[in-house]
């Protein structure tokens, strides 16, 4: 504190002094200009915290609430006495606000203590203040009441401020965040200082109640697990609620969750729920996919050729089902229909539905169709080209495949030089080539589970020119137009030559016709192997 004096001329000593309440004085300093000398009075209140310049600057540390006083400077000649005051005014910043005593939870329509703000150590007093996301709260009978109260500590002189708030909050305060505020005074005006925000658990009855179905999928099938989810809009929600299940009198007693398991078709309806006091119910519809479906015949079927086959895949659905046909995985334009059953027609059929808008629904059953026969043969016959050997064909029809033997009428010994086609759709044919010097009657023999055939065919020798027996009509066409020109060329050619060797042909038909089919098991193979082969037939013709 400055001394706001002039140093007058003459100056003999200056000195400081503080006035009590009743307007006493109590000196506290003394400084001679002459001796340079500084005394302190015995005042206990400054003992050790003042100091006092050569200009007389009053000085005080570790300030006290008790150092707001009025202070006198006093310099002193022989002639006279001079004195200045000084006003002393101390602040003391306030801690930050807290808000203690906090209430658990608040309940609408009902008046409750939120808590208390309690500001401490504050000088001067100061002014607190409620506030609700950032507004003032102004009290209110009845839903707003703030008291206020203020407590000063007699050591210290500071005051503790303590603000209570009761209040009345609706359902909107569930997350309001409530704050309170301190305003003080300081050496350079007015400041505050905010405590940090708080938020209540309001509690609030149900007003309304809803109910879910909780499911992996949007749709529900025969199969699925479905849980049934029931809930309230109160604060804290429900935890009991009661289940109205289609085909139940009563309601189901459970939590907030309802589960059924492997539900079928008839759980499609309506489910409800409410509270326990049957108060404030929801509904929902359940609806559960399905989807039958009836193949006949199915599993493995066995048919003879030419019968026919009613086929007929019935399906039962929630929805419009989506069918198509699949053989020997390859998908069918149609469904399949059977009035004259061929080979062709045998194999693996599926008939597969499902219900596009519903994920995972899907069903298919198998019909293995067989297609049996008894075999059936026709014998061609064609020259080659080179004049030197004839084609025979045995063309077999007929499933189970047939086993194909050929032998030669007379000797009945065995062909073992055959070739076989690819069998396919219940047909294939064996062919053998031969080169005989005289004419052979040939045998195909074919046999399966269900009946043996046999078709013999008259082969003139190769000499002899004759008509050739043409190709089975499935055969690849630019083989019959060849097959049919050779034909066609030998006819002619062996015409010519008739007249030239009619009488050699004769004679050589008379010479060989008892060794003829021994020239023909020269020209398929050893002779010791067809004798063999002779026993053997023999022996399982016996």
């Amino acid at each position: 504190m400055p001394c706001r004096l002039e140093v007058p001329d003459g100056l003999m000593f200056g000195k400081w002094k503080y006035e009590m309440p009743n307007e006493s004085p109590v000196f506290i300093a003394f400084r001679s200009s002459t001796k340079k000398n500084v005394q302190y009075d015995d005042v206990p209140d400054y003992k050790d915290r003042l100091s006092l310049s050569e200009n007389y600057t009053l000085s005080i540390k570790n300030a006290r609430i008790s150092d707001e006083k009025r202070f006198v400077c006093m310099l002193v000649t022989e002639d006279d006495v001079s004195e200045e005051p000084t006003i002393v005014k101390v602040f003391k910043q306030p801690s930050q606000p807290e808000i203690l005593h906090q209430a658990d939870f608040l309940e609408t329509e009902k008046l409750k203590m939120l808590g208390e703000c309690v500001v401490r150590d504050s000088y001067p007093e100061g002014n607190v203040t409620w506030y609700k996301n950032g507004r003032v709260l102004q009290p209110v009978e009845g839903v707003v009441v703030i008291n206020l109260r203020k407590v000063e500590n007699r050591s210290t002189g500071l005051f503790t401020m303590t603000s209570s708030l009761q209040y009345m909050p609706t359902k909107e305060d569930a997350n309001a965040k409530f704050t309170c505020i301190v305003t003080y005074y300081g050496p350079s005006g007015q400041k505050t200082i905010q405590s940090e925000p708080v938020v209540f658990d309001v509690h609030y009855p149900t007003e309304k109640v809803t109910i879910r179905v909780l499911s992996q999928s949007s749709t529900i099938k025969e199969g699925d697990n479905v849980t049934l989810k029931c809930s309230g809009n109160g604060n804290p929600p429900p935890q009991e609620f009661l289940f109205y299940i289609p085909g139940e009198t009563e309601g189901i007693r459970s939590s907030d969750t309802y589960v059924m398991t492997d539900v079928r078709r008839n759980a499609t309806g309506e489910y409800k729920c409410s509270l326990i006091d049957k108060s404030m119910m929801d509904a929902t519809t359940i609806t559960v996919h399905y989807l039958d479906l009836q193949l006949t015949p199915s599993g493995e079927v066995t048919k003879q050729i030419g019968e026919a086959l009613p086929v007929s895949c019935t399906i039962s659905s929630s929805r419009n089902a989506t069918v198509f046909w699949i053989k020997d995985n390859t998908r069918m334009k149609t469904s399949p229909s059977f009035s004259s059953l061929q080979y062709q027609d045998a194999g693996n059929y599926i008939c597969e539905t499902t219900l596009q808008e519903v994920e995972g629904l899907k069903k298919r059953k198998t019909l293995k169709l067989i297609v049996e026969g008894k075999p059936q043969i026709k014998m061609t016959k064609k020259t080659n080209t080179n004049k030197m050997s004839k084609t025979i064909v045995c063309h077999v029809e007929g499933f189970p495949k047939p086993a194909v033997q050929w032998t030669v009428t007379g000797s009945g010994s065995l062909i073992n030089k055959t070739e076989e086609t690819k069998y396919v759709n219940g047909k294939f044919s064996s062919k053998i080539i031969i080169a005989p010097e005289e004419n052979v009657t040939l045998t195909c023999i074919a046999e399966n589970q269900l009946e043996r055939t046999v078709t013999s065919l008259n082969v003139s020798a190769i000499s002899i020119p004759e008509y050739d027996e043409p190709e089975d009509r499935n055969d690849d066409n630019s083989e019959k137009v060849n097959d049919q020109a050779k034909l066609i060329v030998g006819i002619v050619v062996g015409l010519l030559l008739v007249a030239l060797v009619a009488g050699v042909v004769y004679w050589l038909y008379v010479k060989k016709s008892k060794t003829a089919s021994k020239h023909v098991d020269k020209d398929l193979g050893n002779i010791e192997e067809n004798k063999k082969l002779e026993e053997n037939n023999h022996k399982s013709e016996t």
